[in-house]
């Protein structure tokens, strides 16, 4: 039997948000829309007090942020994306060109085509999130995009110097300091400033999260993004201080990003609130991390290992953080999740920053149907066919025409026919 020690806000409250942001939204593309340039310069000011001559940074700019880095810091910054380099180039590894003469005379293929221009958006109004860059702006020059576009908010009222010399080191083309809903739709409408790319990705918050829904169709995503989501599954072999840990550690992430605790020991389950309340009265980000506890934390308990799964892939969160006698178990059986994180020698936090696996991630149950980004999302696999003989055409017109009449498609039957016709011997 599944308990619920303790529950999140209800779905309605989170919906209702939601509703406020879809509007905002909606106004501020519309107007991007119209008044292009104008619109993007207004709302930065507005929204970010940024209003700098140009918002796209000049390679002198770049160089300067760089220079302010310490040799260990860019030092790290390398290392990082030197693991997210090298698993991206495995992945894109698996991805081959395939042609088959599936019929005599029939040849089919598919050919993996990388987009040609992709915006990657580097969150950076509460924390400057320069990891997103390795995450985004590297895979996609790992997958062969042409022009890779990066853009982040001011931070302070500056570009943040460690997240452009992370751009910059990924390899992005164009580097821009400007942030929120005015940059995805500078990105994906086009304006003078600003030349339309066609696909977007990276995380963000609420708004950049509904500007890409509302724009999906004009331009391709990653994914809709929603708050950073924890899963940390624990039994009788591990300890309330690990665990808290990794709660908190994502809990910090804003004050609506949810952290559940699921269990099959009471004893772990009925520690987890003292401990809980002796790391936040030392963790630094306290102010946010304990009001995510407080409206989106979750203990479940259950009876079973298997009930653990069960529960598991009916949350099917983001981060899944496994702490059992047998992670593997949870590899081999679970189905919905973004992320795993298997055993206490790993945790979120390596892969969000460094470990080399994407940490843009399915969040608000997306994990039932795709996976994170990762290089695929940057290449598009296009089918062909050709037809090497008379007779291939002949024998696949004929069954065509016959198909196309059970469907009434007079015209796809002559596409057909006129084929059995002129190819016949």
């Amino acid at each position: 039997m599944i308990e619920y020690l303790k529950l999140s806000k209800p779905l309605e409250v989170q919906t209702e948000i939601a509703g406020q942001v879809r509007s905002t939204v909606e106004k501020i593309i519309a107007d991007v829309a119209e008044r292009g340039d104008a619109a993007v310069r207004e709302y930065s000011k507005h929204f970010d007090k940024w209003d700098p001559a140009s918002f796209r940074l000049t390679d002198d700019e770049i160089a300067a942020c760089v220079a302010t880095l310490s040799e260990r810091e860019i030092a790290d910054i390398k290392f990082a994306q030197q693991q997210v380099r090298r698993f991206a180039e495995i992945q894109k590894a698996a991805l081959r060109d395939v042609e088959v003469e599936t019929l005599p005379g029939v040849i089919l293929g598919h050919k993996n085509i990388p987009v040609n221009s992709v915006g990657c958006y580097i969150p950076g109004g509460k924390y400057p999130l320069l990891a997103s860059a390795h995450m985004s702006v590297l895979t996609a020059k790992v997958a062969g995009v042409k022009r890779v576009v990066a853009v982040a908010p001011p931070f302070d009222g500056k570009p943040h110097p460690a997240m452009v010399t992370a751009m910059y080191l990924a390899g992005a083309d164009e580097i821009y300091c400007i942030g929120g809903v005015q940059a995805v739709a500078a990105l994906a409408l086009g304006t003078d400033q600003f030349a339309p790319v066609d696909m977007v990705v990276g995380p963000g918050n609420a708004y950049v999260a509904e500007a890409k829904r509302q724009l999906f169709g004009k331009i391709g995503i990653d994914l809709i993004a929603g708050p950073t989501e924890t899963l940390v599954i624990a039994d009788e072999s591990s300890d309330a201080e690990i665990v808290v840990a990794d709660l908190l550690g994502q809990a910090e992430h804003g004050v609506n990003s949810p952290a559940v605790f699921l269990t099959n020991s009471r004893e772990l389950a009925n520690a987890l609130p003292a401990e809980i309340e002796r790391q936040l009265a030392i963790l630094p980000t306290a102010a946010v991390a304990s009001v995510a506890w407080r409206d989106y934390g979750e203990i479940i308990l259950c009876d079973t290992i298997d009930e653990m799964v069960e529960e598991a892939d009916r949350i099917a969160s983001e981060h899944v953080q496994v702490m059992t006698r047998d992670p593997l178990y949870f590899l081999e059986h679970m189905t919905n999740y973004g992320a795993l994180f298997l055993g206490d020698r790993t945790n979120v936090s390596y892969g969000d920053k460094v470990i080399g696996t994407n940490h843009t991630l399915p969040t608000l149950k997306a994990a039932r149907y795709t996976g994170g980004l990762w290089v695929g999302k940057f290449i598009k696999t296009c089918t062909y066919q050709r037809v090497l003989t008379d007779e291939a055409s002949v024998m696949i017109g004929e069954y065509c025409s016959r198909l196309c009449a059970m469907e009434g498609f007079a015209g796809h039957k002559e596409q057909a026919d006129i084929r059995v016709r002129r190819f016949s011997k």
